[in-house]
């Protein structure tokens, strides 16, 4: 797969996460609503979703065009798993250097430019359901230093594929899809606060249980 065009790596490692969530729904019985498509630019975006559970992470692929995602470094060391993470060309990153806000700024301002989505985590790790971690800046920065919108996501997966357990649940996961931030006339900021503060005063209308 190294020496094949980047579509096609594309394709034939995202297919996983397809089948991923389509055998979750016939054999877990999770399912999905989706409210606000309408939302999404037909301009690829930054995307700042909230991290709950492993679930939105496979999910994104389905709804979005190609798409980078920023994650830890140590990720693409997983045998196989890592392996094709790499192949994708993701914005891996160490967090406990300095250098790793640079990196996502660099590397996010070409990925964007190449047409891709750029899929942020901004709580980092995943949060448990209920809770809210530190959103970070990055997001609102890679969108304010290079024009591109932000695209605000909320669900509740957490509450049927929970984070570090093995049993998952059946029911219906919610998508929220919030409106475009545009960056023109906002600062960095502005679309950080706007952002977070959509995200979670939207997690209170989901579901806990």
């Amino acid at each position: 797969m190294f020496f094949c065009p980047y579509a096609i790596r594309y394709r034939v490692i995202t297919s996983w996460s397809h089948f991923i969530i389509w055998w979750a729904k016939i054999v877990c019985g999770i399912q999905y609503e989706i409210t606000g498509l309408e939302n999404l630019p037909h301009k690829n975006a930054v995307v700042l979703c909230k991290h709950q559970s492993t679930w939105e992470t496979l999910f994104l692929q389905t709804i979005l065009g190609q798409q980078t995602w920023v994650l830890k470094k140590q990720l693409l060391t997983i045998p196989f798993f890592g392996w094709a993470l790499r192949l994708i060309e993701p914005i891996a990153i160490d967090r406990e250097k300095s250098s790793s806000i640079k990196q996502l700024l660099e590397q996010g301002k070409t990925r964007l430019q190449q047409g891709r989505w750029v899929v942020i985590f901004p709580e980092g790790s995943r949060i448990a359901v209920g809770k809210s971690g530190r959103y970070s800046r990055s997001g609102a920065v890679l969108a304010k230093e290079t024009g591109f919108s932000v695209v605000p996501i909320a669900h509740n997966a957490g509450v049927l594929w929970p984070r570090k357990a093995f049993v998952k649940k059946p029911g219906i996961i919610h998508v929220v899809i919030g409106p475009e931030i545009k960056a023109d006339n906002l600062t960095a900021d502005e679309i950080h606060d706007k952002a977070r503060e959509w995200i979670e005063t939207t997690m209170t209308s989901l579901p806990v249980k």
